[in-house]
């Protein structure tokens, strides 16, 4: 499995017991439908490799309490504070309207409400305080704001990303 056919899930931050079990903090809005998981990839050097689960269960609402099958003590337990998790694609919940994820939209057309087709999609930048899409139209490259203002309407079908960017935005680039 590689890591650009999966999602990262979460990353184990501490031990909860002298048992091996370990914390995990999740990057998801809804935890609760990680709960029963049979198991993850957990990022090993450049690896992704796969731990079985024998109990997992939230712990205090963003955090996920796991006890792997080959996790039995605190040694083990240690060597494994700080990799990431990882779960395949399909494993994602399925996001209806204006709801995306930000994999799924790389390639999509941008269609502004004033100036047309603005470019394709070509990445985003989740990095800064405000994420953005990053897209490219020709030799320029746009930075446009992932909000829900902007955003009017995801076409899934025809690839085409809707929006209605704030004035002068897109002049800033194209002109």
């Amino acid at each position: 499995m590689q890591k650009s056919d999966c999602f990262y899930l979460g990353k184990i931050v501490s031990k909860y017991s002298f048992k091996g079990e370990v914390l995990v903090k999740l990057d998801t809005d809804e935890p609760g439908i990680y709960e029963n998981m049979e198991s993850v990839f957990v990022s090993i050097g450049n690896n992704l490799v796969p731990f079985f689960i024998d109990s997992c269960v939230l712990h205090k609402s963003a955090l996920l309490r796991i006890r792997f099958e080959e996790v039995s003590d605190e040694a083990a337990a240690n060597r494994i504070i700080g990799a990431k998790l990882y779960l395949p694609l399909n494993f994602l919940p399925k996001l209806e309207g204006n709801k995306f994820y930000y994999h799924e939209v790389i390639g999509f057309t941008m269609m502004d409400s004033q100036h047309g087709d603005i470019g394709t999609i070509v990445s985003v930048n989740d990095t800064t305080a405000q994420a953005l899409f990053e897209v490219e139209k020709g030799n320029s490259q746009l930075l446009i704001p992932i909000n829900d203002d902007v955003i009017t309407k995801v076409d899934r079908e025809n690839k085409i990303m809707h929006v209605q960017t704030p004035e002068g935005l897109v002049d800033l680039y194209l002109e």
